[in-house]
């Protein structure tokens, strides 16, 4: 997303989104059980309450306006119906997703659960410009969009763009941005894997496209005049985020001790299950059958369900396992997310 161009420059402020991180697969990985995890794995499981807090009041952007127009963002994407929920906290050592105001930063988010591997003192999200402006609440809107797992569209390789590289370069390493090489590279140049990427369109008009002015595409021909700008979610990105976090049910079955329970699912599917155990003590729980899962366990408490563990045991010939003390009576819900299945595609989620 971008900001307005500074006077007397053609060229907007622009998200530097980080690198994301890549899975390491072994090499001798179906190629289809490749693909799925690298679609799914940047998702969160659905149901999750993201916490996020602020790290400062505006810091040298503005007031506490600022942070209303991160709360009114976070608020627009939810209010589409999707199953995530947010909440902010003062303590950013309870927080997934950690705010800050700083015009030197720029404006930036890490990627979906990478946000996990960042250092709790740490921020996740940096805003550079002002948000009460048109622009500036597409940005927040745009940010968020990353923490979903959602990279830049113009990024897609179905787009078919070809790029004046020269030209791009050159332009980024000026101001307003003063990007390096391998900046401009990574958040404009480089094509995303196919393996990456949901359906097999191209969305300009997408909150996570940026808008280009002339000169910098060559192909398509109907773009050499440039992009616009995105000041809203568009049809497929209320599409897409809904595929990956549908509303949830009311009330998941109820999943007994030592009964497996069935679960069939598409890749990047998901399946969820309440607990509510007869005693106190350690259990296990675990999936079954021939699948990459991401499984992971919430409590129920005073404030809502808080993540107590999870498993990934994407791309390893093995089960996902949780090894955990769960307390009589206390209500918990297992959440699995499906990257892939083989064999006779049969799974079961059980916990004894």
């Amino acid at each position: 997303m971008n900001a307005p161009a500074e006077s007397g420059t053609a060229v907007p402020r622009y998200c530097a989104q980080p690198p994301q991180t890549q899975p390491v697969l072994r090499p001798d990985l179906n190629p289809n059980r490749s693909r799925a995890i690298l679609l799914v794995r940047a998702k969160w499981i659905n149901g999750t309450v993201l916490h996020y807090a602020f790290l400062d009041q505006g810091g040298d952007i503005g007031g506490p306006e600022q942070l209303d127009e991160v709360r009114h963002a976070f608020q627009a994407w939810k209010a589409l119906g999707i199953g995530l929920e947010f909440q902010e906290v003062a303590d950013p050592g309870d927080s997934e997703i950690r705010v800050l105001f700083r015009e030197s930063e720029g404006s930036a988010s890490y990627v979906g659960r990478d946000n996990l591997g960042i250092a709790t003192n740490e921020p996740t999200m940096t805003f550079g410009w002002d948000l009460t402006t048109p622009y500036g609440k597409a940005t927040a809107l745009h940010e968020i969009g990353h923490v979903f797992g959602f990279a830049h569209e113009h990024q897609n390789p179905f787009a078919g763009i070809v790029w004046n590289e020269e030209k791009v370069y050159a332009d980024l390493a000026g101001p307003p941005n003063n990007w390096p090489h391998e900046v401009t590279f990574n958040n404009i140049l480089r094509k995303l894997s196919q393996n990456e990427v949901t359906g097999s369109t191209w969305d300009p008009d997408s909150i996570m496209e940026y808008s280009f002015g002339p000169g910098l595409i060559v192909r398509p021909e109907a773009y050499r005049g440039g992009i616009p700008e995105t000041l809203g979610l568009s049809a497929t990105d209320k599409e897409r985020v809904l595929q990956w976090y549908p509303p949830l049910v009311a009330q998941p079955a109820r999943l007994q001790p030592f009964q497996s329970a069935p679960v069939q699912l598409a890749t990047g599917g998901q399946a969820n299950f309440e607990i509510i155990p007869p005693e106190t003590r350690s259990y296990q729980v675990g999936t079954f059958g021939n699948s990459d899962v991401v499984l992971a366990l919430f409590e129920e408490t005073a404030d809502g369900l808080r993540y107590v563990t999870a498993d990934d045991d994407s791309g390893q010939d093995r089960n996902g396992r949780l090894d955990v003390k769960l307390v009589k009576d206390h209500r918990y819900v297992a959440r699995a997310r499906l990257y892939s299945s083989w064999g006779n595609g049969s799974i079961a989620l059980m916990y004894w």
